[in-house]
């Protein structure tokens, strides 16, 4: 059964009883998250469209990666609701898969590629961890799906960053999941690694999957996303990238600090 949202009436301050758009996979309602005594999210709402590709976009400490590990438990939420095709997403894990910072992860641990991409199977391989015939091809399949089916049993710290970011986003495909979170996937990589990620994000769309990326270069937006979240710790606007992603909400997002120059090289929607 679908959760319902209660929303106080402005008249007698009476709940009123709101339904929950069932179909979205990802909804987000009144997300707060504060370290300490200072908000890094201030009571953000967002509803992610069924089969999008949506970035979330915003200036440096905006609360765009917090956002993100906020909808996932990985930060406490100081309030807030969460919930994934219509159920608490504690619920339904097993439907999202994550993609860390690259910068986040200890690259000096020592595993092999194979192995990190099985790590995405960890809730069917169960505790004994028993890695059958079908895991292991299942796993080569999805390096292969990133170039990197020929890296299997190199230690993980002996590839490149690209290379690594791509082994990362194995995992993510090894699960099958319906929702896909990352957290800036390609910051930091060169030109070839990010061809061939977005090539399988726009290829886990096709296949009915969302994806949901934190993105830091506004430059790519439009060829990249359909839709796009502008946060600065407040939500700014939300919706489909050529009636959103606009000069206006990007000032308004960036507190005017954004040149002119600069907003006439993106390829905004024309008023």
């Amino acid at each position: 059964m679908s959760e319902v949202a209660l929303e106080l009436a402005s008249n007698e301050g009476k709940a009123v009883a709101k339904p929950l758009p069932a179909d979205s996979p990802l909804l987000i309602q009144e997300l707060t998250v504060a370290y300490g005594e200072k908000p890094a999210v201030f009571s953000v709402d967002a509803s992610i469209q069924p089969q999008s590709m949506t970035a979330i976009v915003g200036p440096n400490g905006a609360g765009k990666s917090t956002l993100l590990k906020a909808v996932l438990g990985i930060v406490p939420r100081l309030s807030g609701k969460v919930l994934v095709f219509g159920e608490p997403i504690e619920n339904v894990m097993q439907r999202v898969a994550y993609v860390p910072q690259r910068a986040s992860v200890d690259w000096d641990f020592p595993t092999r590629v194979i192995d990190v991409v099985l790590m995405g199977l960890y809730r069917e391989l169960g505790l004994l961890r028993l890695v059958r015939r079908a895991h292991r091809e299942r796993a080569l399949a999805c390096l292969d799906r990133v170039g990197m089916a020929d890296f299997a049993d190199r230690q993980i710290g002996q590839l490149s960053g690209g290379q690594q970011q791509r082994v990362f986003l194995a995992r993510a495909l090894a699960q099958n999941a319906d929702l896909y979170l990352l957290d800036e996937p390609f910051a930091g990589v060169d030109a070839a690694t990010e061809r061939a990620i977005i090539d399988v994000l726009k290829a886990l769309r096709g296949e009915k999957r969302t994806v949901v990326c934190v993105h830091h270069d506004l430059a790519t937006v439009s060829d990249y996303f359909s839709n796009v979240l502008l946060i600065n710790i407040r939500k700014i606007a939300e919706g489909p990238v050529a009636t959103t992603f606009t000069a206006e909400n990007l000032q308004k997002t960036y507190g005017g600090r954004l040149a002119t120059a600069h907003i006439d090289q993106l390829k905004l929607p024309v008023a």
